[in-house]
C-alpha cells in the first residue's frame, strides 16, 4: 500500500460514484437490562431525519431508508430511561446490528424525574460496580488514531491506563493503576479469553498485536475496580467484551486491507432463529519490518467466530471460537547497525499457537435470567534462543521452552430482581493441564585465559511435573436503591480454592468480602465509593516450576491478595457529557518474590521472555495510589473527544520487605483523543499521549561483561533495582478517513500516522560491545579475537532515541 494506490482507489471510486439512490438501514433488538426480556413498542427515532419505527413484540426492530452518515439515534418508552445511541454510523455497504438494553427509570422526586431520565446515557456505571467504568463503542474504537484497529492498543487512552509503550515500545501492557500487566481479565460475551494478544508473554498478557477483531465488538467496558463477586481472578481490571450477533436479514461482510494487515469479515443468517459471524486476519508486518529493515520477521493468522441460536422465546444458545497461530523469527538486514544486531541475539524464535471455544446458555426465568457458560481454551507456547540465533546450534542454546497450557470451564449464574433487590449468585469449576519441558541458561560456565573456571554455570533444566488439577469458586452479590432511590447499595462475597496448593482448599483463605455505595448529591451530580479485598491464583508457570531434581518447589504459594480503597464523584452536566474525579488506594500482599534475585515478579512481565518459571516465595507486598480525572463528549455538532489524566504512586518490596517504585511507576498518564466529522463524510482525528518516565534497573557492570557472549544481553544489578528513570514518554497519532457510498457498497479510505511529530522517545538502555565501523565484528582492548569470557571486550550502552513514525494507508470495502 502506498500513496499512489489510494488516490488511485480515490479517483476510481469517485468516478464510479453516479447519481444513484443511496440509502441504509440499522438492526437490532431491545431488552431490559436488568430481566434481559425484550421490549416491545420502544420509538426509534435521530433528531436528524424524519424516518421513526417501534420495537415489535420480540424487541426486535428495523430503521430502513436513511441517507448514509453519523447520526444519534435516540429510543424512549414510558417506564424506561431515555437512551441515546451515540456517533452512529449507517451505509450502504452494512446494516449494523446492536443490542440496545434499556434500564427502568429511576425516579428520585416529581421535581426531578424528567431530567434524571436521560442520565444512563452516557452513564457507564451499573448499581454493583457504580465507579471506576468506562466504556468505548465500536466505532470509538475504529476511528482511534494510532489504533490501528487494535482494541488492546485503543484501550490505553482510558483513565489509569499505562503500558510499557510509554518507553517507546510497541507491546500492548495494560497497566491499570500501578499494576503488573498479568492482574486484568478479559470476558467475550461472558466467556473468559485468558489470550487476547499476538506473541503473547506466557505468565503475563502483553503481546505487539491484539487479537480481537473489531468488526465484531459492539462495545468495551473497563472496570478497573468494584469488581462484581462474579469474577474471579480479578486484581486490576475486568475487561467485558461485547460482541454483536450477525445481521438477521441477509448475508454481508467487509474486508480490510492495510501496511500490516489483510482481514475478511462475514456475517448474515443461518437461518430463521439462528445468526453467524465469522473472521480471518492475516498480517504483513513481516513484509512491512523488511521494507524499514529490521531483523525481526512476525507473523501471524487470527480467526474469531460467533454463532447465536434462540432456541425459543426464553432461551438462546451462543456459540463463540477465537484463535491465532504466531510465528517470530529473524532474517538478514541489508543495513547492519548495534541496534540491529543487539537484536538478533537478545530476542526469542517464537512460535505459538492459541484457542478459546465456548458456548452460553441464556435462559429467561421469573424476575431475572440464569447463564450457564462451558469453555475450553489451549495455549501452545514453544521459545527458542541461541548464543547466535542467525546461526542456531543445539549445544549453544541458553532458553528452551516448550509449554502448553489446557483450562476446561464450566460456570453457572442465576441474576433475579425480587422486591426490589437485585440478586446473582452461582459457581464454577475449571479442570487445567499444564506440560512444560525447560531448559534456561542463567550463567554459562566461563574460564579464563588459564582454562581456571571463574563463573560455575547455573542451568534450570527440569520437565513440570504438575498433574492435571481443579479451581473452585463461588459468589453471591445483593444491590439495592433505597432512601427515595437516592442510595445505591452492593455487597458481594466470594471465596476460591484449587486442589494442587498446599492449603488451595481452605476457602476461608481467599474469602473476599466487598462493597459499595453511590448516593444521588443532585439532579447531575453522584458520590460514589468502594472496598473490596480480592484474589489471584500464581500463574501455571510458577505452579508448575521445578528445581532440577523434579521437586515441585512453588506448592506452598499463596494467592497473590489486594485491598482497594476508592471514592469519587460523577457530573453530568449534560445528555453528553460525563465527568469523573476519583482516588484509589490500593494494598497488595502475598506477592511472588524471586528467590534467585529477591525481586517481586510483579516488577516483571513487560517483555517477550517467560514470567515465573522460577523459584518463588510469596511474601512480597506492595501499594499503589493516586487520583484519576476522566471526561468524555459523545457526538455532538460533529465533535467528540476523550480527555482522561491519572497521577499515581506503585511500590512493591522484594526479599528484603522494603517498598520500592515498580516498574511501572511512572507517575503521570495523560491522553486526549479528539474527532471531527466534516461534511461528505470525511472524517479527522486526533489523540496525544503523555507519560511519566519509567524506572529501570541499571545493569550489572562485571557481570554483564561476563555473560554478555552467551546471554545476547546484559545482566541487571537488582540490589539497584529500578533506580534510573526514562525520560516522559509523549506522542501524538492523526486520522483521516473518507467514506465513499455505492448503491450496496461503502468504501473506507483512511490514512493513520503515529507519532507524526517525530517525538524523539526514550529506550531502555541496551548492554553491548563496542564493534568496528563496518559493525562487522567487535572491537577489542588488544586488538586480539573477543575472549569468551569478555575480558577484552570493550562495554557500550545503546540508547536509541530516534523518532519513529509509522504511517499506514488502508482501505475497508464493505458490501
Amino acid at each position: 500500500m502506498n500513496i499512489k494506490f489510494f488516490l488511485l482507489c480515490t479517483a476510481f471510486m469517485a468516478m464510479l460514484n453516479v447519481n444513484a439512490q443511496k440509502l441504509g438501514s440499522i438492526t437490532g433488538i431491545i431488552l431490559d437490562k436488568t430481566s434481559q426480556k425484550p421490549i416491545d413498542g420502544v420509538s426509534i427515532s435521530s433528531p436528524n431525519f424524519s424516518e421513526k419505527t417501534v420495537s415489535n413484540v420480540s424487541g426486535n426492530f428495523i430503521l430502513k431508508s436513511i441517507k448514509p452518515g453519523t447520526y444519534n439515534i435516540i429510543f424512549t418508552k414510558a417506564g424506561y430511561q431515555i437512551y441515546t445511541f451515540f456517533n452512529v454510523i449507517i451505509n450502504t455497504g452494512n446494516q449494523n446490528v446492536y443490542t440496545i438494553e434499556l434500564e427502568p427509570t429511576i425516579v428520585l422526586n416529581t421535581e426531578i424525574i424528567v431530567k434524571n431520565n436521560r442520565k444512563p446515557t452516557v452513564r457507564a456505571a451499573t448499581l454493583e460496580t457504580p465507579l471506576s467504568v468506562q466504556r468505548l463503542t465500536t466505532e470509538e474504537i475504529k476511528a482511534n488514531p494510532g489504533g490501528n484497529f487494535d482494541i488492546s492498543r485503543v484501550i490505553q487512552s482510558l483513565p489509569g491506563v499505562g503500558g510499557t509503550s510509554g518507553s517507546g515500545g510497541f507491546r500492548n501492557d495494560i497497566i491499570i493503576r500501578g499494576g503488573a500487566p498479568n492482574e486484568n481479565v478479559f470476558y467475550l460475551d461472558g466467556i473468559e479469553v485468558p489470550v487476547i494478544n499476538h506473541f503473547q508473554t506466557q505468565g503475563s498478557s502483553g503481546g505487539p498485536q491484539g487479537m480481537l477483531n473489531v468488526s465484531f465488538i459492539e462495545d468495551v467496558k473497563l472496570s478497573s475496580s468494584a469488581f462484581d463477586a462474579r469474577y474471579d481472578n480479578a486484581l486490576a481490571s475486568v475487561f467485558q467484551f461485547k460482541q454483536k450477533n450477525g445481521n438477521p436479514n441477509k448475508a454481508q461482510g467487509n474486508f480490510r486491507l492495510s501496511a500490516t494487515e489483510a482481514a475478511l469479515t462475514l456475517e448474515g443468517p443461518l437461518s430463521k432463529k439462528t445468526t453467524y459471524l465469522a473472521s480471518v486476519r492475516r498480517s504483513y508486518l513481516d513484509f512491512l519490518f523488511k521494507a524499514i529493515d529490521l531483523p525481526i520477521r512476525p507473523s501471524y493468522w487470527d480467526f474469531q467466530t460467533k454463532i447465536n441460536h434462540k432456541i425459543d422465546n426464553k432461551t438462546t444458545l451462543t456459540f463463540i471460537g477465537i484463535g491465532a497461530i504466531d510465528n517470530f523469527k529473524l532474517a538478514e538486514i541489508k543495513n547492519a547497525t548495534p541496534e540491529k544486531l543487539y537484536i538478533n541475539n537478545n530476542v526469542g524464535l517464537i512460535q505459538q499457537w492459541n484457542y478459546t471455544v465456548g458456548f452460553t446458555l441464556k435462559r429467561l426465568v421469573k424476575n431475572g435470567f440464569w447463564n450457564l457458560a462451558i469453555s475450553r481454551t489451549a495455549f501452545n507456547n514453544n521459545v527458542k534462543r541461541y548464543e547466535n540465533n542467525k546461526v542456531p546450534v543445539f549445544a549453544e542454546r541458553n532458553l528452551d521452552v516448550e509449554s502448553q497450557e489446557t483450562e476446561n470451564k464450566f460456570r453457572f449464574d442465576v441474576n433475579k430482581t425480587v422486591r426490589g433487590i437485585k440478586i446473582a449468585y452461582g459457581a464454577g469449576a475449571q479442570f487445567v493441564n499444564y506440560e512444560s519441558k525447560n531448559f534456561v541458561v542463567i550463567k554459562k560456565e566461563l574460564r579464563n585465559n588459564a582454562n581456571v573456571i571463574i563463573q560455575p554455570a547455573v542451568i534450570s533444566n527440569f520437565v513440570s511435573p504438575l498433574k492435571p488439577f481443579a479451581k473452585l469458586g463461588a459468589f453471591v452479590q445483593a444491590s439495592k436503591r433505597m432512601l427515595n432511590q437516592r442510595l445505591g447499595l452492593s455487597a458481594g462475597l466470594r471465596a476460591d480454592g484449587n486442589t494442587f496448593t498446599t492449603n488451595g482448599m481452605n476457602l476461608l483463605n481467599t474469602l473476599s468480602p466487598r462493597i459499595s455505595a453511590s448516593y444521588v448529591i443532585a439532579d447531575k451530580i453522584t458520590a460514589n465509593a468502594s472496598l473490596g479485598s480480592y484474589y489471584k491464583i500464581a500463574p501455571y508457570t510458577i505452579l508448575g516450576f521445578a528445581d532440577n531434581f523434579g521437586n515441585q518447589v512453588n506448592k506452598n504459594v499463596k494467592y497473590l491478595q489486594n485491598n482497594h480503597y476508592v471514592a469519587g464523584f460523577e457530573y453530568l452536566p449534560s445528555d453528553n457529557l460525563r465527568i469523573t474525579i476519583e482516588g484509589f488506594y490500593k494494598t497488595f500482599s502475598n506477592v511472588p518474590v524471586s528467590n534467585r534475585t529477591g525481586i517481586s515478579l510483579t516488577n516483571l512481565g513487560g517483555d517477550f521472555n517467560i514470567l515465573g518459571n522460577e523459584a518463588v516465595t510469596t511474601n512480597g507486598k506492595g501499594k499503589s495510589y493516586g487520583i484519576e480525572f476522566f471526561a468524555q463528549q459523545k457526538l455532538t455538532k460533529n465533535f467528540f473527544g476523550i480527555f482522561s489524566y491519572t497521577y499515581f504512586k506503585s511500590k512493591y518490596s522484594g526479599a528484603n520487605g522494603i517498598l520500592v517504585r515498580s516498574a511501572w511507576d511512572n507517575n503521570h498518564l495523560l491522553s486526549f483523543t479528539w474527532g471531527y466529522k466534516f461534511k461528505r463524510n470525511w472524517e479527522l482525528g486526533l489523540k496525544f499521549r503523555y507519560q511519566g518516565g519509567l524506572p529501570y534497573t541499571p545493569f550489572d557492570l562485571a557481570a554483564s561483561q561476563l555473560n554478555y557472549l552467551s546471554q545476547g544481553a546484559g545482566i541487571l544489578d537488582f540490589t539497584r533495582l529500578n533506580q534510573n528513570t526514562l525520560r516522559s514518554f509523549n506522542s501524538s497519532d492523526v486520522r483521516i478517513d473518507k467514506k465513499i457510498n455505492f448503491r450496496k457498497v461503502t468504501l473506507d479510505l483512511y490514512l493513520d500516522v503515529q507519532n507524526w511529530y517525530l517525538s524523539k522517545n526514550a529506550e531502555y538502555p541496551a548492554y553491548t560491545f563496542k564493534r568496528n565501523a563496518t559493525n562487522t565484528a567487535f572491537l577489542t582492548t588488544d586488538a586480539m579475537p573477543i575472549n569468551v569470557n569478555g575480558s577484552n571486550a570493550i562495554p557500550t550502552l545503546l540508547a536509541d532515541a530516534a523518532a519513529q513514525v509509522t504511517p499506514t494507508i488502508g482501505v475497508i470495502v464493505e458490501f
